[in-house]
Protein backbone atom coordinates (compact mmCIF):
# COMPACT_ATOMS: atom_id res chain seq x y z
CA UNK A 1 0.00 0.00 0.00
CA UNK A 2 1.35 3.45 -0.92
CA UNK A 3 1.88 5.83 2.00
CA UNK A 4 0.75 9.43 1.91
CA UNK A 5 3.34 12.20 1.96
CA UNK A 6 4.22 13.42 5.44
CA UNK A 7 3.10 17.03 6.04
CA UNK A 8 5.47 19.70 7.23
CA UNK A 9 5.98 20.25 10.94
CA UNK A 10 5.70 24.04 10.83
CA UNK A 11 6.68 24.38 14.49
CA UNK A 12 10.20 23.15 13.61
CA UNK A 13 10.49 24.72 10.17
CA UNK A 14 12.80 27.75 9.69
CA UNK A 15 11.07 31.12 9.73
CA UNK A 16 9.66 32.02 6.32
CA UNK A 17 9.87 35.73 7.12
CA UNK A 18 13.35 36.75 8.31
CA UNK A 19 14.18 40.43 7.56
CA UNK A 20 17.95 39.82 7.85
CA UNK A 21 17.56 37.36 4.96
CA UNK A 22 16.47 40.04 2.52
CA UNK A 23 14.74 38.02 -0.19
CA UNK A 24 12.58 36.23 2.40
CA UNK A 25 10.66 39.48 2.88
CA UNK A 26 9.17 39.37 -0.60
CA UNK A 27 9.01 35.57 -0.89
CA UNK A 28 7.38 34.75 2.45
CA UNK A 29 3.62 34.07 2.34
CA UNK A 30 1.20 36.65 3.72
CA UNK A 31 -1.93 34.53 3.24
CA UNK A 32 -2.96 31.25 4.94
CA UNK A 33 -1.17 28.23 3.47
CA UNK A 34 -3.10 25.75 1.33
CA UNK A 35 -2.52 22.00 1.28
CA UNK A 36 -3.21 20.07 -1.92
CA UNK A 37 -3.93 16.33 -1.91
CA UNK A 38 -1.21 14.00 -3.11
CA UNK A 39 -1.79 12.24 -6.43
CA UNK A 40 -0.39 8.97 -7.76
CA UNK A 41 2.17 10.91 -9.81
CA UNK A 42 3.93 12.20 -6.68
CA UNK A 43 3.99 8.92 -4.75
CA UNK A 44 4.61 6.19 -7.33
CA UNK A 45 7.40 7.19 -9.71
CA UNK A 46 9.94 7.46 -11.16
CA UNK A 47 12.60 5.11 -9.84
CA UNK A 48 16.35 5.27 -10.35
CA UNK A 49 18.84 2.51 -11.02
CA UNK A 50 22.60 2.10 -11.19
CA UNK A 51 22.48 2.03 -14.98
CA UNK A 52 21.76 5.78 -14.90
CA UNK A 53 24.97 6.60 -13.01
CA UNK A 54 28.18 7.15 -14.98
CA UNK A 55 31.63 6.01 -13.92
CA UNK A 56 32.74 9.46 -12.74
CA UNK A 57 29.41 10.98 -11.74
CA UNK A 58 30.46 11.09 -8.07
CA UNK A 59 33.92 12.46 -8.92
CA UNK A 60 33.47 16.22 -9.31
CA UNK A 61 37.21 16.66 -9.82
CA UNK A 62 37.13 14.78 -13.14
CA UNK A 63 33.53 14.50 -14.31
CA UNK A 64 33.33 17.79 -16.23
CA UNK A 65 36.22 17.58 -18.71
CA UNK A 66 38.30 14.62 -17.53
CA UNK A 67 41.07 16.99 -16.46
CA UNK A 68 41.52 17.66 -12.71
CA UNK A 69 39.77 20.63 -11.17
CA UNK A 70 41.70 23.22 -9.17
CA UNK A 71 41.41 23.34 -5.39
CA UNK A 72 41.80 21.43 -2.15
CA UNK A 73 40.74 17.85 -2.79
CA UNK A 74 38.25 16.43 -0.27
CA UNK A 75 36.11 13.35 0.21
CA UNK A 76 32.52 13.88 1.36
CA UNK A 77 30.86 10.68 2.54
CA UNK A 78 28.20 9.38 4.88
CA UNK A 79 25.09 7.25 5.25
CA UNK A 80 21.46 7.84 4.41
CA UNK A 81 19.37 6.44 7.28
CA UNK A 82 15.96 6.48 8.92
CA UNK A 83 15.39 7.46 12.54
CA UNK A 84 16.34 3.95 13.75
CA UNK A 85 19.72 4.08 11.92
CA UNK A 86 18.47 1.62 9.31
CA UNK A 87 20.14 2.16 5.93
CA UNK A 88 18.20 3.49 2.95
CA UNK A 89 19.67 1.82 -0.16
CA UNK A 90 19.03 2.69 -3.79
CA UNK A 91 18.35 6.40 -3.24
CA UNK A 92 19.71 9.03 -5.61
CA UNK A 93 21.89 11.70 -3.98
CA UNK A 94 22.80 14.73 -6.07
CA UNK A 95 25.19 17.53 -5.08
CA UNK A 96 26.06 20.92 -6.50
CA UNK A 97 28.51 23.55 -5.30
CA UNK A 98 30.69 26.56 -6.07
CA UNK A 99 34.28 26.02 -7.20
CA UNK A 100 37.33 26.53 -4.99
CA UNK A 101 37.12 30.28 -5.55
CA UNK A 102 33.47 30.49 -4.51
CA UNK A 103 31.92 30.80 -7.97
CA UNK A 104 29.16 28.70 -9.53
CA UNK A 105 29.12 27.69 -13.16
CA UNK A 106 25.93 29.63 -13.82
CA UNK A 107 25.24 32.52 -16.18
CA UNK A 108 23.79 34.65 -13.36
CA UNK A 109 26.78 34.24 -11.05
CA UNK A 110 28.72 37.49 -11.43
CA UNK A 111 31.22 37.02 -8.59
CA UNK A 112 34.72 38.21 -9.52
CA UNK A 113 36.35 34.85 -8.77
CA UNK A 114 37.38 33.04 -11.97
CA UNK A 115 35.65 29.97 -13.33
CA UNK A 116 37.63 26.75 -13.29
CA UNK A 117 37.47 25.39 -16.87
CA UNK A 118 37.66 21.84 -15.53
CA UNK A 119 35.00 22.09 -12.80
CA UNK A 120 31.28 21.70 -13.51
CA UNK A 121 30.20 21.74 -9.88
CA UNK A 122 27.67 18.91 -9.75
CA UNK A 123 27.58 15.16 -9.25
CA UNK A 124 25.34 12.27 -8.27
CA UNK A 125 25.45 8.76 -6.88
CA UNK A 126 23.20 5.95 -5.63
CA UNK A 127 23.35 4.82 -1.99
CA UNK A 128 24.61 1.25 -1.59
CA UNK A 129 23.07 -1.61 0.40
CA UNK A 130 24.26 0.01 3.66
CA UNK A 131 22.94 3.44 2.68
CA UNK A 132 26.46 4.74 2.07
CA UNK A 133 27.49 7.36 -0.46
CA UNK A 134 30.76 9.09 -1.35
CA UNK A 135 31.87 12.07 -3.45
CA UNK A 136 35.36 13.23 -4.42
CA UNK A 137 35.39 16.98 -4.95
CA UNK A 138 37.18 20.23 -4.07
CA UNK A 139 36.39 22.31 -1.04
CA UNK A 140 34.03 25.08 -2.21
CA UNK A 141 35.00 28.66 -1.50
CA UNK A 142 32.93 31.13 0.50
CA UNK A 143 31.40 33.96 -1.52
CA UNK A 144 29.70 37.34 -1.02
CA UNK A 145 26.03 37.76 -1.85
CA UNK A 146 23.86 40.87 -2.23
CA UNK A 147 21.89 40.59 0.99
CA UNK A 148 23.17 43.25 3.37
CA UNK A 149 26.25 45.42 3.06
CA UNK A 150 28.84 42.65 3.52
CA UNK A 151 27.22 39.22 3.86
CA UNK A 152 29.10 36.06 2.87
CA UNK A 153 27.82 32.52 2.47
CA UNK A 154 29.84 29.90 4.36
CA UNK A 155 31.53 27.13 2.41
CA UNK A 156 28.75 24.69 1.61
CA UNK A 157 27.57 21.89 -0.65
CA UNK A 158 23.94 21.51 -1.71
CA UNK A 159 22.41 18.05 -1.31
CA UNK A 160 19.32 16.62 -2.98
CA UNK A 161 18.03 13.27 -1.72
CA UNK A 162 15.67 11.52 -4.14
CA UNK A 163 13.90 8.34 -3.07
CA UNK A 164 11.56 6.35 -5.28
CA UNK A 165 8.99 8.94 -6.35
CA UNK A 166 8.65 12.63 -7.22
CA UNK A 167 7.30 13.32 -3.73
CA UNK A 168 10.39 11.86 -2.07
CA UNK A 169 12.83 14.67 -2.82
CA UNK A 170 14.48 16.57 0.01
CA UNK A 171 17.03 19.38 -0.30
CA UNK A 172 19.56 20.65 2.23
CA UNK A 173 23.04 22.17 2.58
CA UNK A 174 26.16 20.77 4.20
CA UNK A 175 28.58 23.08 5.98
CA UNK A 176 32.16 22.44 7.13
CA UNK A 177 33.39 22.09 10.70
CA UNK A 178 35.19 25.18 11.99
CA UNK A 179 33.89 27.68 9.42
CA UNK A 180 33.36 31.02 11.27
CA UNK A 181 30.92 32.24 8.62
CA UNK A 182 28.27 29.68 9.65
CA UNK A 183 27.32 31.69 12.74
CA UNK A 184 27.19 34.91 10.69
CA UNK A 185 24.99 33.64 7.84
CA UNK A 186 21.44 35.10 7.73
CA UNK A 187 20.16 31.98 5.98
CA UNK A 188 21.54 29.70 8.71
CA UNK A 189 20.07 32.02 11.36
CA UNK A 190 16.55 31.30 10.14
CA UNK A 191 17.00 28.00 12.02
CA UNK A 192 16.49 28.89 15.68
CA UNK A 193 17.56 25.57 17.22
CA UNK A 194 21.36 25.25 17.42
CA UNK A 195 21.16 21.45 17.51
CA UNK A 196 19.43 21.54 14.12
CA UNK A 197 22.21 23.75 12.74
CA UNK A 198 24.84 21.39 14.14
CA UNK A 199 23.30 18.53 12.13
CA UNK A 200 24.13 20.43 8.95
CA UNK A 201 27.84 20.74 9.83
CA UNK A 202 30.06 17.90 8.61
CA UNK A 203 32.92 17.05 10.98
CA UNK A 204 36.43 16.35 9.76
CA UNK A 205 36.92 12.58 9.42
CA UNK A 206 40.60 11.68 9.46
CA UNK A 207 39.77 7.95 9.29
CA UNK A 208 38.75 8.47 5.65
CA UNK A 209 41.40 11.07 4.77
CA UNK A 210 43.95 9.95 2.19
CA UNK A 211 47.60 10.62 3.15
CA UNK A 212 49.30 13.18 0.89
CA UNK A 213 46.05 13.49 -1.07
CA UNK A 214 42.85 14.75 0.58
CA UNK A 215 40.94 15.33 3.80
CA UNK A 216 37.49 13.82 4.39
CA UNK A 217 34.23 15.08 5.91
CA UNK A 218 31.41 12.85 7.15
CA UNK A 219 27.81 13.94 6.56
CA UNK A 220 25.19 11.41 7.66
CA UNK A 221 21.63 12.19 6.58
CA UNK A 222 18.74 11.12 8.81
CA UNK A 223 15.27 11.31 7.30
CA UNK A 224 13.03 11.00 10.35
CA UNK A 225 12.92 11.28 14.12
CA UNK A 226 14.48 13.57 16.70
CA UNK A 227 17.91 13.36 15.04
CA UNK A 228 16.65 14.09 11.53
CA UNK A 229 18.64 16.29 9.18
CA UNK A 230 17.23 19.75 8.53
CA UNK A 231 15.83 20.12 5.03
CA UNK A 232 14.85 23.25 3.14
CA UNK A 233 11.52 22.11 1.74
CA UNK A 234 10.29 20.04 4.69
CA UNK A 235 11.82 18.76 7.94
CA UNK A 236 10.70 15.14 7.49
CA UNK A 237 11.66 12.46 5.04
CA UNK A 238 9.50 9.72 3.60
Amino acid sequence: MTERLIPRDLSAHPRAYAPDYKTSVSRSPNQPLLSFPTTQTEITGPTFGHDMIGQHDNNLILNFTGQPAIGERIIVHGRLMDEYARPLPGCLIEVWQANAGGRYRHKKDGYLAPLDPNFGGCGRTITDADGRYEFLTVRPGAYPWPNRANDWRPMHIHFSVFGHSFGQRLITQMYFEGDPLIARCPIVKTIEDQTQIDRLVAPLDMTMAQPLDCLAYKFDIVLRGRTQTRFENRPEGM
